[in-house]
């Protein structure tokens, strides 16, 4: 009876197998509880986090992310269920500091505090609950949750400035380089002396820029490639974005030069979005063709000359086969 106990208890922490059904039931009940606990904790946060994602389009596509994020962790089911359930509980200081980035921000009424605590409180319930094996597969899904909290205020304001700058100096380049008789005002483009087109701070790309970014971390995920290339695919998020805000602006100008100011503005603010997507999409395939192409990895060793006439003289079949052959067909 004492053999069979400890067999079973060895059993129970094999590397690389899940738990058994009685620890499997309360795994889950303390998981279910935990994530109410969280919900309940983070409700404020996640209400306000959810009104900004459906009130400010330049972080519209942050609701995108959770979604994402689960089905990120169904591609890797197969990868969990080989990871040993080992509770670790380094996760508690993440926990940790999860809670001293929430009391910052209710104490100096810093929102992307509270955001960031709910991101850093998820990966430390991870942690705690399933162990370093399942953190560590999940660590780059755990990562990927941070692109659906919003910039803060500061962060904002430096990128949508120079992006707004960026977007204009680059329209007027290629509206002068292809049409010409282009003239800049501040964040004003006169396409002629009745026709303004103004690049504000809503047309600045900062929309763009959060979905490619999501979009160029879910492909990244997804495709067999080094982590160098994901790595310089997602960082082409960011001109890829910047190019496709500038294509935006320049047919927005030809349309409301060559139709009419009322086709120029429903492209721009209703169909653009839905064009610029899919090509973005298409631009990052491409980037990986691209690359597959140019840096090809070697198939092997080449074959100096000595070695292929030895390969070549092995392939020909000598006299004496033959004979034998034709004998042993004769009888």
């Amino acid at each position: 009876m004492v053999k069979h106990q400890v067999r079973r208890r060895h059993s129970l922490q094999t590397p690389g197998r899940g738990p058994k059904p009685d620890n499997l039931v309360g795994l889950i009940a303390v998981t279910l509880a935990l994530l109410a606990v969280t919900a309940w904790s983070y409700w404020p946060t996640i209400t306000t986090l959810f009104r900004e994602w459906q009130s400010n389009d330049d972080y519209s596509a942050g609701q995108l992310v959770p979604l994402v994020a689960l089905v990120l962790v169904w591609v890797e089911r197969k990868r969990l269920k080989a990871c040993s359930l080992k509770p670790c509980w380094w996760g508690m200081g993440l926990l940790v500091v999860a809670y001293a980035g929430r009391t910052y921000g209710q104490l100096f009424m810093f929102q992307s505090g509270e955001r960031y605590a709910l991101v850093l409180t998820i990966a430390g319930l991870v942690l705690v609950v399933a162990g370093w094996q399942v953190f560590w597969r999940v660590k780059w899904i755990l990562l990927f949750l941070f692109l659906m909290v919003p910039f803060p205020g500061r962060v904002h304001n430096l990128i949508s400035g120079p992006l707004q700058n960026l977007a204009t100096t680059g329209g007027v380049f290629l509206l002068e380089a292809i049409i010409g008789g282009v003239s800049r005002h501040g964040n004003v483009v006169m396409l002629d002396e009745n026709t303004p087109i103004a690049v504000a701070e809503a047309c600045s790309g900062l929309r763009m820029l959060t979905a490619f970014i999501i979009v160029a971390g879910f492909i990244a995920y997804v495709v067999k490639r080094s982590r160098w290339r994901k790595a310089v695919l997602l960082l082409s998020s960011i001109p890829v974005a910047v190019a496709c805000n500038i294509l935006r602006i320049f047919v927005t100008a030809v349309l409301m030069l060559h139709v009419s100011t009322e086709a120029g503005e429903k492209f721009f603010h209703d169909f653009a979005g839905l064009v610029m997507m899919p090509a973005a999409v298409i631009l990052i395939f491409g980037e990986l063709s691209l690359m597959d192409k140019l840096i090809e990895p070697d198939s092997g060793p080449k074959q100096g000359p000595v070695i292929a006439r030895a390969k070549a003289a092995k392939s020909v079949k000598s006299p004496s086969a033959d004979v034998v052959f034709s004998s042993d067909s004769a009888k």
